[in-house]
């Protein structure tokens, strides 16, 4: 068991550093984020605002245009550190080095605190296993998947892998792959692009509207049952429940998925015992985040991962390709 990193005590950062010849001409926030590029633009701009940057020993606002060779400091808020609990919470770490930490995460483990989840979370684990990310956002996750849904997430340790991760991600450059067992047998994959937003009755649901924000879903058959079909999903977007959302959609729902799901069990006509068994106990969506793909915040190097499905996800494919070869 690898023991949590020793908290430090939070202080202010003084940066400094002078307008580079390639910034020349350039707004003073661009020309910060270009020399300080550990962090976002946007939280420059907030530090400008607040008074927190000098230019040549004045402060001026971010649109002023800068000079080479100008001189800069930068007064660095001491980092906010979470008051969540830390728990010791079993974490099944498919990778770890000094700037990230990739997670396969169990069904029923909410990723981060909220209503009716105040703790026992990946959050209160994460603090746990390094105390380091709570002065972090969210502790370093960058994204998420759902309570039921299994599988990988990255999880960024400093300020830098956050904001190169947290860039990647909302540039498209972040490879998620996901394995799903529907309710129907298709013979081709497809692309659903449909904006998801928040349905307009039942506020703790999604629901594909016009409102909603560009939502774009690639999925491939994988292999076909009887009447089911193990499809792989992959995503240009995270919306919440995005893929859950727009199978059912499609008219393909998922397995076990409580929410936008059948409400009934399907089960295909003269249905072997084993395959009774597996769907009447699968109680959760079908669906499992199996590979990531990324490159690394700080090296740039491509790294990939993949984990295979869970035991009870496995046991529901494998009754349905028994059942499928009994009734060949």
């Amino acid at each position: 068991m690898v023991k949590p990193k020793d908290m430090q005590q939070a202080e202010e950062i003084r940066l400094q550093g002078a307008i580079p010849e390639l910034c020349n001409g350039f707004r003073l926030d661009k020309a910060l984020a270009t020399l300080f590029n550990q962090y976002s633009r946007s939280v420059i701009q907030h530090w400008i605002k607040d008074g927190r940057v000098t230019l040549d020993g004045g402060t001026e606002g971010q649109k002023t245009k800068v000079r080479e060779g100008q001189a800069v400091v930068i007064r660095v808020p001491a980092p906010v550190v979470t008051d969540l609990q830390a728990q010791d919470i079993p974490l099944d770490i498919v990778y770890q080095d000094e700037d990230i930490l990739v997670i396969n995460k169990p069904a029923g483990l909410v990723v981060h605190p909220g209503t009716g989840n105040p703790d026992g979370t990946l959050l209160n684990a994460l603090l746990h296993f390094d105390s380091s990310l709570a002065v972090l956002p969210r502790a370093g996750i960058v994204h998420r998947i759902d309570k039921e849904t299994t599988g990988l997430l990255v999880i960024a340790r400093n300020e830098k892998a956050v904001k190169v991760l947290v860039e990647a991600i909302q540039g498209k450059q972040v490879r998620r792959e996901y394995l799903a067992v529907i309710i129907s047998q298709i013979v081709a994959g497809g692309i659903v692009d449909a904006p998801i937003g928040r349905h307009s009755r039942e506020r703790t649901k999604m629901a594909v509207s016009s409102r909603g924000k560009p939502a774009v879903t690639h999925y491939r058959v994988e292999e076909k049952f009887r009447t089911h079909t193990l499809v792989r999903v992959i995503l240009d977007t995270g919306r919440t429940h995005q893929i859950r959302v727009h199978m059912n959609w499609q008219g393909h729902p998922i397995v076990g998925d409580p929410v936008y799901g059948k409400h009934r069990l399907y089960v295909p006509p003269a249905p072997s015992e084993q395959l009774l068994n597996a769907l009447r106990g699968f109680r959760r969506q079908a669906l499992h985040a199996e590979t990531l793909g990324l490159n690394h915040p700080i090296s740039g190097e491509f790294l990939r991962w993949t984990v295979p499905m869970p035991a009870d996800m496995q046991l529901l494919v494998d009754a349905l390709r028994e059942d499928t070869k009994g009734h060949a």
